[in-house]
């Protein structure tokens, strides 16, 4: 099921909240992929004003000398947001059900894109149900992606080279919440290796680590595969009773996961190099900082069994896989020291 308002804006205005909408990409015919992101920032009374952000970032599997992002804020004055249809500006950015447009340059670089899609037929949801119950005031933060699985047509233009897109694939995703999770980990791919007639295929999964007070609760891994697309059937690991056979485990360089039902199992396995990655600095509404390590090269591997009935044998069925076609990321409240890249916030 899909709705046109899945994008809309949450935030009320008031104090404690954070919102975001990122696309990710892959550009196959030169290994490079990207990272773009419209964010606000509420933060909690007394801590500082609310404001507005654009963040972008470049990949470069062949050379990952040439990986980097940057961002920049603005007043919150020149966020504009509209419902319906909707739309998000950010000064001069914009970003639409069906469109993204944006600009920024410093620290010596210029960059542009100007990109187009049809929306996708159904919006994925990340967590399980209750999560979104109430509009998401049960858990610290909600996520689901309108448009997970999408072909980029368009140009990104960086230092004077530019990409034309030409169907590319990409996913865009909207979450906000009140706080990030403690730790968290997610991936994304829907480039997969053509040829096993598998290019439609999309994997998407998260794991996340909350805390309560001084307790750490026990993570929490959801994977969903479409091996057919989104149109197809929904491999689902997402639901309360996966949660206890589910599991993962990740770092700099790699997030390794397993999603199992009863009759169903997703291996996943992506990896990259510390020089893939990306380290952001975060910033709760409260003011406590998390650092995210992004990369949007990474390698992929997809394997998928079943069995007949609880207790059989797993059989192998099908394994999905791509040299550099996927996004993933770790985050936690240190930063890496391995990741030596940061994302670089550019002067107001």
């Amino acid at each position: 099921m899909k709705s046109r308002f899945d994008n809309n804006m949450a935030w009320d205005l008031g104090p404690g909240h954070y919102e975001v909408w990122y696309l990710t990409l892959a550009h196959r015919e030169s290994g490079t992929g990207f990272w773009i992101r419209y964010t606000l920032e509420s933060p909690d009374v007394n801590t500082g004003r609310a404001y507005a952000q654009l963040w972008f970032a470049r990949g470069d599997h062949g050379r990952p000398e040439r990986t980097f992002g940057f961002n920049r804020r603005f007043p919150i004055e020149s966020l504009i947001p509209r419902r319906d249809p909707f739309e998000l500006r950010i000064g001069d950015a914009v970003l639409t059900n069906q469109s993204l447009r944006g600009a920024l340059a410093g620290d010596g670089h210029d960059v542009t894109w100007d990109l187009r899609f049809v929306p996708a037929s159904c919006t994925h949801y990340h967590l399980p149900d209750f999560a979104y119950l109430r509009r998401g005031t049960l858990v610290d933060t909600v996520v689901f992606s309108p448009n997970l699985s999408i072909a980029l047509t368009g140009t990104i233009t960086v230092d004077g080279e530019t990409y034309d897109l030409r169907g590319s694939p990409g996913g865009q995703t909207h979450l906000y919440g009140r706080k990030h999770a403690y730790a968290w980990a997610w991936a994304h791919c829907n480039a997969f290796d053509s040829g096993e007639g598998h290019e439609a295929a999309v994997m998407e999964a998260l794991t996340v680590q909350l805390r309560r007070g001084p307790v750490l609760l026990p993570q929490m891994t959801l994977v969903t595969v479409y091996p057919d697309g989104l149109g197809g059937e929904a491999l689902s690991f997402n639901k309360v009773v996966n949660l206890p056979r589910n599991r993962a485990e990740y770092g700099t360089g790699y997030y390794r996961l397993v999603g199992e039902g009863v009759t169903a199992k997703a291996e996943v396995a992506l990896s990259c190099r510390p020089e893939d990655m990306v380290r952001a600095e975060y910033v709760d509404p409260d003011g406590e900082p998390a650092y995210c390590h992004n990369t949007v090269v990474a390698r992929c591997e997809v394997k998928l069994s079943r069995r007949s009935f609880p207790g059989a044998d797993w059989q192998p069925w099908r394994t999905l896989a791509t040299d550099h076609g996927a996004s993933f990321e770790w985050a936690g409240r240190a930063g890496d020291s391995q990741v030596r890249q940061h994302h670089v916030a550019l002067p107001l």
